[in-house]
């Protein structure tokens, strides 16, 4: 790569920003997407996007990915580059992201959701059917042991399996084998690849709460690099940072990973943040499930000083009222106290010791 140009008299000008993605189709159309945003607003700076990385995620493909136990799969090898100044910027899908981010790095941005909900593939035999109208016995792909929690209380007649693979690979097992008869899959990434034709079925947040920080993109920055941190919080969109910081908020306090089924939706409606948040056994015979709500009605208040880089649950979103960002971190620790007064810990200890044995 050039070395980067000399930093211009205002801040990021001049420079060429790198930004850093993964290897992963979805990755690229996700990165392509949010330089697309920059260059929009910032026709006078120069985007390079490196790409060159393959992730531990990527790369262990036979194991289950709750078994591997590795909180930033996904996002480990790009923040190294982020922390050697190899890149400035990386895009991930928030879910992706753990609660709590290694010191140093911060989520710049947060961009406007997509839908979060998940979305049902049918093999092409299937085509038409919805869950309930598979015959028995019909195998269902998905490693989210969040989805196969749920819709196993819901449809106890059908199988669940453990699918890897990026979407790429997953359609490609359920088209060209017997073994699925559908598989499980975020409707934001489908329709980010372009294949919004094959989702055969929405799984409405009744049956399927969804996960955390599922269908918004995330940008990952030094938390110190001020003129990027700058740049790119003017891609935040606040409905969404404020979702998702309750979500997170939730996550963090149950201590919930890859490992455990929580799930969460959010709604925000006339100034009121609510947010359903559940835990669920590994069968999803167990689960707790509740939901609260909170004012996020607050002016933007335009303050200089210390209080301007604080982070929410990784997050640092300048232009987004503090006190509504405060709100709503509130509104996820206290649902998660919540559901741990009525027996969560238990729940989340037993899913957790059951998917270290199998």
């Amino acid at each position: 790569a050039d070395p980067p140009l000399p930093p211009g008299e205002n801040g990021v000008e001049g420079r060429a920003v790198r930004v850093g993605t993964r290897r992963s189709q979805l990755a690229r159309i996700q990165t392509d997407s949010v330089v697309t945003m920059l260059r929009e607003l910032y026709p006078d700076l120069h985007f390079e996007i490196a790409v060159a990385m393959s992730t531990t995620g990527d790369k262990i493909l036979d194991t289950a990915l709750s078994k591997i136990g590795e909180k930033s799969l996904f996002t480990k090898e790009l923040e190294n580059a982020l922390e050697k100044n190899e890149v400035d910027l990386v895009v991930h899908s928030l879910k992706d992201l753990p609660t709590s981010l290694p010191p140093g790095f911060t989520i710049g941005a947060v961009c406007k959701r997509e839908n979060p909900v998940d979305a049902v593939v049918f093999h092409p035999k299937n085509c038409g059917k919805t869950l309930s109208l598979l015959p028995e016995k019909s195998v269902i792909g998905t490693s989210s042991l969040r989805r196969a929690a749920q819709l196993k209380k819901k449809f106890p007649q059908l199988q669940f399996r453990d699918i890897r693979g990026n979407l790429n690979t997953r359609l490609k097992k359920l088209d060209e084998k017997e073994d699925f008869s559908a598989i499980i899959l975020a409707a934001a990434g489908l329709k980010r690849m372009g294949w919004e034709n094959r989702i055969g079925q929405l799984l409405d947040p009744e049956d399927c709460l969804y996960a955390v920080g599922q269908g918004a993109l995330a940008v990952e920055v030094r938390a110190k690099d001020q003129e990027i941190l700058n740049m790119v919080s003017a891609l935040h969109d606040a409905d969404t940072v404020l979702c998702c910081i309750a979500e997170r908020a939730f996550m963090k306090r149950l201590e919930g990973g890859c490992s455990v089924p929580v799930a969460v939706s959010t709604l925000l409606k006339d100034g009121q943040l609510y947010l359903t948040g559940a835990v669920y056994s590994l069968d999803g015979s167990d689960s707790l499930k509740e939901t609260m709500q909170t004012s996020v009605n607050y002016p933007n208040q335009n303050e200089d000083g210390p209080n301007d880089d604080v982070q929410h649950v990784g997050i640092t979103a300048k232009n987004v009222p503090s006190q509504a960002q405060e709100a709503a971190e509130n509104l996820g620790v206290e649902l998660a106290n919540l559901l741990l007064s009525k027996g969560a810990k238990h729940i989340l200890s037993v899913a957790r010791q059951l998917n270290d044995t199998h």
